[in-house]
């Protein structure tokens, strides 16, 4: 069954012998790379050829752009894939990455801006992928990365944006676009067969964090794999290297299948 696996890298291009290390640690058929600088692809390349993920398609960051225009997403699995358009719309087009594989259907991979970001970057983007995402596509459909949100999410299902403070209310400088293009991406593929693999495999009991505050003590679930017609075997966190501080963002992998 493939195991498909997301991780933010977070940009860095000293650490990619230590975080293929990593990533051998947990094999997977698929893996999407989020923060991937274009000074860092060459030796991803190899480090991915050594973990026989060597069929590839990257996101390049356009040249000469400004600090949050040079970051990509690479994707690679074992099989042959075959790079497919993005999504029309997108602000930041290298930000995301999808290819068709083999026995696995469609593998999107996408890293959404911060809320902060001028322009409306992250609504954007959250719009245009959420639109392209809820058409048919006629074979199961992956999509995964780091989602910049939610900000929280309650033993019974309640999830909250970061455009809202924790009794519901507007933040200041966020309105009701921004919330409904976060919740779009994050449960409204719901109502497109999309499932969110943790909670499918944990429910909303499990309480677990993919991005921490130095502290430790507080942290949100940014990244997520969601599938639509796949069965979700199992689906977990890899917080052993964001611990050893080879990222700011653990990893998580689901094990999915085609229904019998």
């Amino acid at each position: 069954m493939p195991i498909v696996l997301s991780w933010n890298v977070a940009g860095r291009v000293r650490s990619v012998d230590a975080q293929a290390a990593a990533l051998a640690a947990r094999p997977a058929d698929v893996v999407a790379l989020q923060e991937v600088r274009a000074s860092a692809l060459a030796a991803w390349n190899a480090a991915l050829d050594e973990l026989g993920l060597v069929h590839r398609h990257y996101s390049a960051p356009p040249a000469g752009g400004p600090p949050e225009r040079r970051l990509g997403v690479l994707l690679a699995a074992r099989d042959p894939l075959e790079p497919l358009d993005a999504p029309p719309g997108l602000p930041w087009p290298e930000r995301y990455a999808a290819a068709r594989v083999p026995g696995l259907g469609e593998v999107h991979a996408l890293h959404a801006p911060i809320s902060a970001k001028a322009g409306r970057v992250k609504v954007l983007t959250l719009e245009a992928v959420t639109a392209w995402l809820a058409a048919p596509r006629g074979e199961p459909s992956i999509v995964v990365g780091d989602f910049n949100t939610p900000a929280y999410e309650s033993r019974e299902g309640e999830v909250r944006s970061f455009a809202r403070t924790r009794t519901g209310r507007l933040r200041d400088g966020y309105d009701e676009r921004h919330d409904a293009a976060e919740l779009g991406l994050v449960c409204g593929l719901a109502d497109h067969g999309y499932v969110d693999a943790f909670r499918t495999a944990h429910g909303y009991a499990a309480r677990d964090r993919s991005w921490v505050y130095a502290n430790g003590k507080f942290g949100y679930r940014l990244d997520h794999v969601l599938a639509r017609g796949l069965e979700v075997e199992a689906c977990a966190y890899e917080h052993g290297p964001r611990e050893a501080g080879l990222s700011d963002h653990s990893g998580v992998w689901a094990d999915l299948r085609r229904p019998a």
